[in-house]
């Protein structure tokens, strides 16, 4: 069923697969495809040093407050500073270590503040996916800054890494957002979503658009936002639990599981140990597809394409 919004371009479907969802065939007979995002924005948050009016509030070890106007706020843009100083390197050698697939999300111009991460993620493998030209919200700006913003973010990455991103995820989105990206093209993916446990097609600029659903539960940012994890094995504990419960129904329904990491949330010591718990736990079991987002696009665009 389906229940136009205010603005259509994002109409509700409330009904989605219902109770049959379709088999999606995982590579290997996998009973759950594994996605482990990790999002890189630093030196892409607010402050006047990026033009605006204000310095950052999100996301952060000290949530809320009020955001300084017209002013630097130190202390937070060192937390940022974390990520691409130390956490981003730390996250990735966790994952060199198991040899495991990340798609990145990336900021554009957190991404031009640091080529040398950005020549690391393509070295190892990683997808490298666009997460806007900026980490803000998009809600209030103009469609054509948005357009010109959603084509930065694509240049960038591309020069910044040597190929083109082929997903998309703004997180704070406008109205317009999806369809800018599918009129921009050369995207097989859209995750600015949170409906379902399996890739599913919208329209989008009057074609169809694959959306592979992210997540904000299996995600660290819940230890920067209340109410959220407020100890390490929390996290290791609700990461394994979905893993577990999602491997079991997978039995007879495989579905997938995205978790979401952010540098300087994840890459802080102690809850890198935290993840490194549940990494552990994933490679005890081999029965699941560890994989990038652009693997299970073009897996599911293959074994279910669009209807036309």
């Amino acid at each position: 069923m389906t229940i136009l919004a205010a603005d259509t371009e994002h109409p509700r479907d409330v009904l989605g697969y219902g109770p049959t969802p379709p088999d999606p065939r995982w590579p290997g007979g996998a009973k759950l495809a594994l996605s482990f995002v990790l999002n890189y924005e630093e030196g892409g948050e607010n402050t006047v040093l990026n033009g605006d009016p204000h310095s950052e509030i999100y996301l952060h070890e000290v949530p809320g407050g009020t955001p300084r106007q017209g002013e630097r706020d130190l202390s937070t843009e060192t937390q940022f500073d974390y990520g691409a100083r130390a956490g981003v390197w730390r996250i990735l050698r966790l994952f060199a270590e198991r040899n495991l697939p990340l798609t990145v999300y990336d900021v554009g111009r957190a991404l031009e503040l640091n080529p040398t991460a950005a020549r690391a993620f393509t070295e190892q493998g990683h997808e490298v996916a666009s997460h806007g030209w900026r980490w803000i919200d998009y809600r209030a700006v103009p469609e054509e800054v948005e357009r010109a913003e959603i084509a930065r973010c694509h240049e960038t990455i591309t020069r910044t890494t040597g190929q083109p991103p082929v997903g998309w995820y703004t997180g704070r989105i406008s109205p317009r957002t999806r369809r800018l990206v599918a009129e921009h093209g050369g995207f097989l993916y859209d995750s600015d979503s949170y409906a379902d446990d399996l890739p599913y097609y919208v329209r989008a600029a009057g074609r169809p658009l694959l959306v592979i659903p992210y997540t904000l539960d299996n995600n660290d940012m819940k230890f920067a936002v209340p109410p959220g994890f407020t100890a390490n094995d929390g996290f290791t504990q609700h990461l394994t639990d979905a893993f577990d419960f999602l491997r079991r129904e997978g039995q007879a329904a495989p579905k997938m599981m995205s978790v979401g990491l952010h540098c300087r949330l994840a890459g802080r010591p102690a809850r890198a140990a935290a993840l490194e718990r549940f990494l552990d736990h994933v490679c005890r079991h081999p029965d699941v597809w560890v994989c990038r987002r652009a693997d299970i696009a073009r897996h599911w665009l293959a074994m279910h394409p669009p209807e036309a």
